[in-house]
């Protein structure tokens, strides 16, 4: 990787190939199509970017939970489809219909407001959420009965067009995600019952998508897999072949010797058990690197691992680095692919009690991307 550029403090460089790569493996490793799912702007990796590199890899449609992410690809150019699924108590889904966005429901006042942005000429296309389980939003199944025969009615006026049918796992037990799943399948019976006639079902995550062939179905939502990170404890990216599309890193801007006992950052966690040298690392907690991951999240410097040094503080941490011979403007990884000898995300999450999906996705605006690839 070429050295940040001068007057660079800190950057999350984003493999662009790397998506493309994980959604082409990922289509193939699960013989279905792939809904690629670009929320919390790309998982932190930039949303545009991420749907393109997607898309590039073969993904049918793409996913995101506001309305306001799905404008911001439509203005971006991405005519593809796009699914939301998360909506305001009183949204008006006007603007979405006649953009083209699908529409997640998740109760009758929903279906009722897309029906009432529907055009002649338009209607609003909609994929109905059902709750199999996992707790959070979705048609409740004492009233699906209800939605259902509502759908069908209104699909008749041309009002709107049931596409799909979804559901969220809760990744549990494969037990308890199979019992999610029968109820998924008793749902889409009863909707079939009812007169509509969805042809994409959709169910499976990453996590259930690798794991669980059954609940692949005619297309699996996968969000974390095409960043090209793990949703398994026991299995790395590397295993899955996956290859992590971020690394996020810093310039070293201050290096100063000390003795032996000298206090390093808040609190004086940490002092240095000998004499040594200090660096100083332009990234804290403001930029999403985790305060709870103090005195211990990795890096690696000129290709050597170390440890954060003391509290993590809001724009900056200092890494003990022993006798070794940095320099300001010395390149430090924080994370990255592993296969390139760097930290993977996933110590960063060990370290502050954490996944990496939110590390990911916590690295904040004042931290630019920078793209490779495509």
């Amino acid at each position: 990787m070429t050295p940040l550029a001068p007057g660079v403090l800190r950057e999350a460089v984003i493999d662009t190939d790397a998506i493309t790569a994980n959604v082409r493996h990922l289509r193939r490793t699960t013989g279905t199509d792939v809904l690629a799912v670009v929320k919390a702007d790309g998982y932190g990796h930039g949303a545009v970017r991420s749907a393109c590199a997607a898309l590039a890899g073969g993904a049918t449609r793409l996913g995101v939970t506001d309305l306001s992410e799905a404008f911001e690809l439509r203005e971006a150019g991405i005519d593809a489809p796009i699914l939301s699924w998360l909506h305001a108590p009183g949204t008006s889904f006007a603007h979405a219909v006649a953009s083209g966005i699908e529409l997640g429901i998740s109760r009758m006042g929903q279906l009722h407001d897309a029906a009432d942005a529907a055009s002649a000429d338009r209607p609003a296309v909609l994929h109905l959420k059902l709750e199999t389980g996992l707790g959070r939003n979705g048609i409740a199944p004492g009233e699906t009965a209800a939605v259902f025969a509502e759908a069908a009615r209104l699909e008749r006026t041309g009002r709107v067009r049931v596409i799909g049918l979804f559901s969220h796992l809760s990744n549990t037990s494969p037990e308890e995600d199979r019992a999610s799943l029968a109820r998924f399948r008793a749902a889409a019976d009863a909707a079939s019952a009812a007169g509509l006639s969805p042809r994409i079902h959709h169910l499976a995550a990453t996590q259930a998508a690798l794991s669980l062939p059954e609940t692949r179905l005619d297309c699996v939502r996968v969000g974390l897999g095409i960043y090209g990170l793990s949703p398994f404890d026991d299995r790395t990216s590397s295993e899955l072949g996956l290859r992590p599309a971020m690394t996020l890193r810093a310039a070293v801007i201050a290096v100063r010797r000390v003795d032996a006992g000298h206090g390093v950052s808040y609190g004086y966690t940490y002092r240095t058990p000998r004499e040594t040298t200090l660096v100083l690392v332009p990234i804290g907690y403001a930029d999403g690197v985790p305060r709870q991951a103090s005195d211990a999240g990795p890096v690696t410097i000129g290709g050597r691992r170390y440890q954060v040094s003391g509290r993590i503080a809001m724009d900056q941490f200092v890494v003990d680095v022993g006798n070794a011979a940095v320099r300001v403007g010395d390149e430090v990884v924080l994370f990255g692919d592993p296969e390139a000898g760097v930290p993977a995300v996933e110590e960063w999450a060990a370290a502050a009690s954490t996944i990496n999906y939110e590390t990911v996705t916590r690295i904040g605006p004042r931290v630019p991307r920078r793209q490779v690839g495509a």
